[in-house]
């Protein structure tokens, strides 16, 4: 066992057992009811969540300047409440039978374009809260297995069960992020697609500093990259968590056209925008809990830093 996991202590431990329980409980509600219980949960962590609180209040000041602060603080308290749900949703995601999940997602869109584009594929997977469905409605709904970067979670209770749920379909291989893209350009050319997700801050290696709500964001250059190296079609995947137990849509949206154009900067530029667009289309539901903005240039200070 790794010294990582060595530091996780019996209380750790315990909790995360507690946990998997709760989600192995819940997922046997119907969707509705899901959806009360994550509203509740979602006021309860606005409350409590101070830090995350405060990430997400400073990333829609930054990139809603010309929203007042009452108007701010209305959609932080519904990004936690969507947020909320989509934690419980897990249950879902960990449990269900793959029959429930397809009855609970709308698709909409070429969810198989694998299936007859002659290319390998790059799904990219912005961060939205209902991120997670969109691997169960790729792996469901077409013949071609995956591939994944994976990050490896501290607890090693929540970690084997997060990579028992994100396997469990049998054909989604999970790379670990310290591999590096030799092991995703290795499983894209034995014929895996690749589910990318591409608007995280992993620091200023391979990344540029591009705008993002007109904020100079640390943005991978790795998916174009990629993309370019591999001849790949690169189709946006976007899950919208539907009210009142309406279910999960997820839309499978038109191949990225002109991308990758051979310049890297203009490519991230491309998908900053395209995400920008989607996001104003459901902004409630973007992770504004993730410090977007951590990675700044050189001799700048931090945007989140307590005033």
């Amino acid at each position: 066992m790794s010294g990582r996991y060595r530091s996780t202590g019996l209380a750790a431990r315990l909790a995360a057992y507690s946990f998997i329980a709760l989600l192995w409980l819940v997922h046997w509600l119907p969707l509705g009811v899901q959806d009360w219980l994550g509203r509740g949960l979602g006021a309860l962590l606005y409350r409590l969540a101070r830090s995350r609180r405060g990430i997400a209040l400073r990333n829609l000041e930054l990139c809603f300047p010309e929203r007042s602060a009452p108007q701010r603080e209305a959609l932080a308290r519904e990004h936690f409440a969507w947020l909320a749900r989509s934690y419980l949703e897990r249950g879902l995601l960990w449990f269900a039978s793959p029959a429930r999940l397809q009855r609970l997602m709308r698709i909409e869109g070429d969810i198989a374009l694998s299936e007859h584009c002659g290319r390998p594929v790059m799904w990219l997977m912005p961060h939205f809260v209902g991120l997670d469905w969109s691997a169960p409605a790729i792996m469901l709904n077409q013949a071609c297995p995956g591939a994944s970067i994976y990050q490896r979670q501290s607890n090693p209770v929540v970690d084997r069960w997060l990579r028992r749920a994100r396997e469990r379909f049998g054909r989604t291989q999970l790379v670990d992020r310290h591999d590096g893209v030799r092991a995703i350009l290795r499983a894209v050319r034995s014929g895996h697609g690749f589910l990318n997700l591409p608007d995280m801050d992993f620091g200023a290696k391979d990344s540029a500093f591009i705008p993002f709500f007109g904020v100079p964001a640390c943005t991978l250059l790795a998916p174009a990259k990629i993309a370019q190296t591999l001849d790949m079609v690169v189709q946006p995947i976007v899950v919208t968590l539907l009210p009142r137990g309406q279910g999960i849509l997820v839309r499978a949206h038109e191949p990225l056209q002109g991308y990758p154009s051979g310049d890297l900067e203009a490519d991230a530029l491309l998908l900053n925008r395209w995400i920008e667009a989607r996001i104003l289309e459901q902004p409630a539901q973007y992770l504004w809990v993730h410090k977007r903005f951590k990675t700044r240039p050189a001799g700048e200070p931090s945007l989140y830093t307590r005033r």
